[in-house]
């Protein structure tokens, strides 16, 4: 077998001693193995002890062709799943992957309890190693783990975790995982509603277990601030709301689980409100996201776009505040391109496809008041954004976030005397601006 070459990351990382790392991936893997066959047999066994196991089939699927050789590709994602312990930069690179393994295990486990679904094929007799191989799977995997499809939770996982480090063979590896995925229907595994929603459990095991930056639940705790509170409760409501609908639309069509979609992603944004803050969204310094966030969050990330185009609409994209610094909305790639540094403030929106110029990220969540190591930060980073040429300081609409940092700017070079003045030079240029100034702060 010839190992896969590995990207930077490896590279980067070589100071660590592989040995340890091997050694941290057995450990997983020697627990992580029988908690699987445990747990997933016990699934099975419950619910075979059932007689009201029902099934989401739509009437086309009975034509997908049983294709007895694709149990090949079906079986090699036992393969990948332990080589992409093994095969692994660092430790806390196997401690992640082994989150992200668990949390799928845990999640689909408890759907497979709570709401059994069987599968309705009965696959023709086959001989050889496609016989064979049918066999052994057929001697621990009944037909009624199905939805989510664990099978393509774990291959979202792996084709993430190796999509950035083979070289040269990074073609070859997505028609491979495409086969895999593929399989699931092909050898009369799965329904076709288990691909999606198992696609759905595979992508939020990545967002709970990044590959980089903080955890989402790190050093989490429950904001003092009542407003944030109240936003939390809001997105909680609504998520809530959306996931009573997918399971009670279910018993009118299946085409209803798609708001499982929006509620995690409105639970994610409560999550934020509720304490975690700007870290949920998985934003970068250079203002790239996770490809985790990106698909999670993409029906709240359109809605939060519709809604700075609603109330920018009649406004300017930006307007000019002092020494070539500009204040503004989040901006096009053209738009931020004629800039000589971009200042993005807003935690939800992603850096534009094709955008050129010096892009500085410093997340923060809409609606509250940044923490003080953010704001300075921000704050920083225009002053030094200066020597590059003009700076555009933004967040969605231009109206909080990024006027607070560019007020805060003002008085702490000297260019105005209070946050008060601050905020009247602002509101002077035309834009609208929510600040909150204190009562007593002379005018």
């Amino acid at each position: 077998m010839v190992l896969p070459v590995l990207g930077p990351a490896a590279s980067a990382s070589a100071r660590e001693p592989y040995g340890g790392i091997v050694l941290r991936a057995a450990l997983w893997l020697a627990f992580l193995a029988p908690f699987f066959y445990a747990t997933y047999g016990f699934a099975n066994w419950l619910a075979s002890q059932r007689d009201d196991v029902g099934s989401i089939v739509f009437a086309w699927e009975r034509g997908i062709p049983f294709i007895a050789w694709t149990i090949v590709p079906y079986w090699s994602i036992n393969l990948f799943y332990g080589l992409s312990l093994l095969l692994n930069d660092t430790k806390r690179g196997v401690d992640r992957l082994a989150g992200r393994y668990l949390t799928a295990q845990i999640i689909a486990v408890a759907c497979f309890i709570l709401f059994p679904l069987t599968a309705t094929f009965v696959r023709p007799q086959t001989s050889g190693l496609p016989g064979f191989m049918f066999a052994v799977l057929g001697g621990f995997d009944k037909p009624f783990n199905q939805a989510p499809s664990l099978h393509i939770a774990l291959l979202v996982i792996i084709w993430d975790h190796w999509r950035g480090r083979l070289k040269g063979m990074a073609t070859v590896w997505h028609a491979w995982c495409l086969l895999i995925g593929a399989s699931v229907l092909t050898t009369w595994q799965h329904h076709v509603i288990d691909i999606p929603t198992g696609a759905l459990l595979g992508f939020f095991a990545l967002w709970l277990f990044p590959r980089d930056g903080e955890l989402p639940f790190a050093g989490f705790q429950l904001t003092a601030d009542a407003r944030a509170r109240r936003l939390a409760l809001f997105y909680a409501l609504v998520a809530a709301l959306a996931l009573a609908g997918a399971v009670a639309g279910a018993f009118v069509s299946v085409l209803w689980l798609i708001l499982l979609w929006p509620a995690l992603a409105l639970a994610i944004v409560a999550f934020a409100y509720a304490g975690a803050g700007a870290r949920v969204f998985q934003k970068a310094a250079d203002g790239s996201i996770s490809l985790a966030s990106r698909v999670l969050l993409l029906l709240y990330r359109l809605g939060a776009r519709i809604n700075a185009l609603i109330w920018t609409r009649k406004l300017p994209p930006h307007v000019a505040i002092a020494d070539g610094v500009f204040l503004g909305r989040f901006p096009t790639a053209a738009e931020g391109d004629a800039f000589g540094t971009v200042i993005d403030l807003a935690g939800e929106l992603e850096r534009p496809r094709g955008v050129t110029c010096r892009w500085t990220a410093v997340a923060m969540v809409d609606l509250l008041p940044p923490s003080p190591e953010a704001q300075a930060q921000a704050v920083a980073a225009i002053e030094d954004a200066r020597s590059h040429g003009t700076v555009l300081v933004c967040c969605a609409l231009g109206f909080q976030r990024s006027a607070g940092v560019v007020a805060e700017w003002l008085v702490t070079s000297g260019r105005s005397p209070t946050p008060a003045q601050a905020h009247k030079r602002l509101a002077a240029s035309g834009r609208p601006v929510h600040l909150r100034i204190a009562a007593d702060e002379p005018a």
